[in-house]
């Protein structure tokens, strides 16, 4: 719950007047000070390399409002990162955002129905607690933002970017200018390895020995990372947080948790453990000398929030994770719940993203210097462009079973992701599921890392053969997922047709009844992944078409007969199950 209030308007049309001026192609800006009538911000437009224009407001060291205004024209969505299942658009009254470092950053881009932009921005500084209206001017047939933005010493910085084919060609050149301004964390080749996952598999109800059951099975299967997630400490359990403060492991479950992680390890799995250093339970021994300095409750049941803006805090949480590092061994951390820090958002004592900005820069630096190959975890909301210096491995909301959230959640999160690597929430499904729901689950995290949290030691070998299939097409693909240029389409329809392409090679995962653009003079291989309902996809071959090789296989792997030889130009039905693939390598150009 966020402190913070938004102005007291009903629509945008109610707020103060303000001149309004031509700024970027159709976009008009209005500047004011609220509540400063004698200040008139003024405001400047200059071009950056890459095509980025950056705006600059002066306000005089008090707080500003900047107003962007778009004519409707034929526009489809808005996409910011907050946005959810809401990304189509909605009316001014609705629209509200509080963004900081911790919730997400003040970011967004409208959208017309060929998928073009019409207007893209971003703060260029992503700490400060904001607040974002936005949404359609009933009044006035546009669609609107308004940045309400703190009082600075410094002039307020907006990057803009000009129209744009789609929303991702329009956020790439944001994400090029804020890896170069917010150089991100090192990442180390394990931040892109799949993950094994403890969560969804046994919730609290963990122990050492069963862990070590999944690990052998996991390395097997293609997995270079193991989490130990919420449960392995004292108070763990009953799936809340009045436990959260001591952080020492549960004696009955983990009697010796060095040991533990040593033998994991030596299964090839690096190894990281869950922690949610910010949060304090009533239960924990040492709520009693804390309690004065997390007053705010959290979200999440159970606990209360520590103010990551004393000093006393800092260095206990600083002092915990060095601590749990060293002294078990692990290769890192999955920081948990950083986004409570947003409950003192807005009261009055000071900017919550600043003081986290100097918490986990003091966290980095310090688990650094006893892990030089340090991994760490982030989840959304807290893995925008501000946060890429502290942490490497950048997971989507859970989505316990959901592929389509999946594939939803790591592709926003990939829109804007900065240097770490994207990992999809961790994959689960039911032992007596079909195989066809095991490859779905899988290609539903197939651009990002993938992350599984199922028992594999009583698994079915159908299941297996699909888990092992999948993330070894994942590893063979990995550079065209991961670095390759990725076209995901309109948010609005939830990416049903995501392209990845690099050098001459091209993967592309159909998740509804859509049409596969096949350009052999653009590219010479083609990976088509069936994430549809249907035993068949439909492609298009344009650039001549010719002699190809192809090799359709099945969920979990098998070969299947494909007689396919000969692709010329025009529209094809080429048979591939449901959950399988079909690759297609051309060998000779047009007849």
């Amino acid at each position: 719950m966020h402190t913070a209030h938004a102005p007291a308007v009903v629509t945008t049309a109610h707020a103060a007047p303000a001149p309004v001026e031509p700024l970027l192609d159709d976009v008009s800006i209005a500047v004011l000070a609220p509540g400063h009538p004698g200040v008139r911000p003024g405001w400047e437009l200059a071009s950056l390399p890459g095509g980025l224009r950056m705006l600059s407001v002066r306000a005089d060291g008090v707080p500003v409002e900047i107003r962007l205004s778009v004519p409707l024209g034929d526009a489809a969505g808005y996409w910011h990162p907050e946005g959810g299942w809401r990304r189509t658009l909605v009316a001014d009254w609705e629209g509200l955002s509080q963004v900081s470092l911790v919730s997400g950053p003040a970011v967004g881009c409208l959208y017309e129905h060929s998928g073009a932009t019409l207007l893209a921005f971003a703060a260029a500084d992503p700490v400060p607690e904001a607040t974002v209206r936005f949404g359609v001017s009933e009044e006035n047939d546009t669609h609107v933002v308004h940045l309400s933005l703190p009082a600075a010493s410094e002039p307020h910085r907006l990057l803009l970017v000009p129209r744009a084919p789609s929303v991702a060609a329009a956020l790439r050149p944001l994400r090029s200018w804020f890896a170069a301004a917010h150089p991100p964390m090192p990442v180390p080749d394990a931040a892109r390895l799949p993950v094994y996952s403890t969560w969804y598999a046994f919730n609290q109800d963990v122990t050492a020995e069963a862990v070590e059951a999944q690990a052998g099975p996991a390395a097997e299967l293609g997995c270079g990372v193991l989490i130990l997630d919420d449960g392995w400490q004292r108070f763990g359990n009953g799936r809340g947080y009045a436990g959260c403060g001591d952080w020492e492991p549960d004696p009955a479950k983990f009697p010796d948790l060095a040991g533990h992680v040593a033998r994991v390890r030596d299964r090839g799995l690096r190894y990281l453990l869950w922690v949610a250093p910010l949060l304090l339970g009533p239960e924990a021994d040492r709520h009693d000398h804390w309690a004065s300095a997390a007053p705010a409750p959290a979200t999440v049941p159970g606990a209360s929030v520590l103010d990551p803006r004393r000093p006393d805090v800092r260095r206990h949480v600083v002092d915990l994770c060095v601590s749990l590092v060293r002294e078990y061994g692990v290769d890192g951390l999955k920081l948990d719940f950083l986004d409570e820090a947003a409950v003192y958002a807005g009261d009055g004592a000071g900017d919550v993203g600043r003081a986290m900005t100097v918490l986990l820069t003091e966290v980095r630096r310090a688990l650094e210097a006893v892990r030089p190959e340090l991994l760490l975890e982030l989840r959304q909301p807290y893995v925008g462009p501000g946060m890429t210096p502290f942490g490497n491995m950048l997971r989507s909301y859970d989505c316990p079973a959901d592929a389509t959230a999946n594939r939803v959640r790591t592709l926003d999160t990939s829109l804007l992701a900065v240097g770490g690597a994207v990992h999809s929430d961790m994959v689960m499904w039911s032992r007596s599921a079909p195989v066809e729901t095991v490859a779905r689950q899988l290609i539903g995290s197939l651009h990002a890392v993938p992350q599984i949290s199922v028992r594999l030691d009583g698994a079915p070998p159908e299941h297996l053969a699909a888990v092992r299939f999948w993330l070894g097409r994942w590893h063979l693909h990995r550079e065209v997922l991961l670095d390759g240029d990725v076209e995901p389409g309109r948010p609005d329809e939830l990416y049903p047709l995501v392209v990845a392409a690099r050098g001459d090679e091209c993967l592309v995962s159909v998740h509804g009844d859509r049409v596969v653009e096949l350009d052999f003079a653009a590219y010479r291989r083609f990976h088509l992944v069936n994430g549809s309902d249907r035993d068949r996809l439909m492609v298009e071959v344009t650039g001549g078409g010719g002699r190809v090789a192809a090799r359709v296989h099945g969920p979990d792997g098998r070969m299947m007969n494909d007689p396919l030889s000969h692709l010329p130009e025009g529209p094809h039905s080429l048979a591939v199950p449901r959950g399988g693939l079909v690759s297609l390598v051309l060998t000779e150009g047009p007849r």
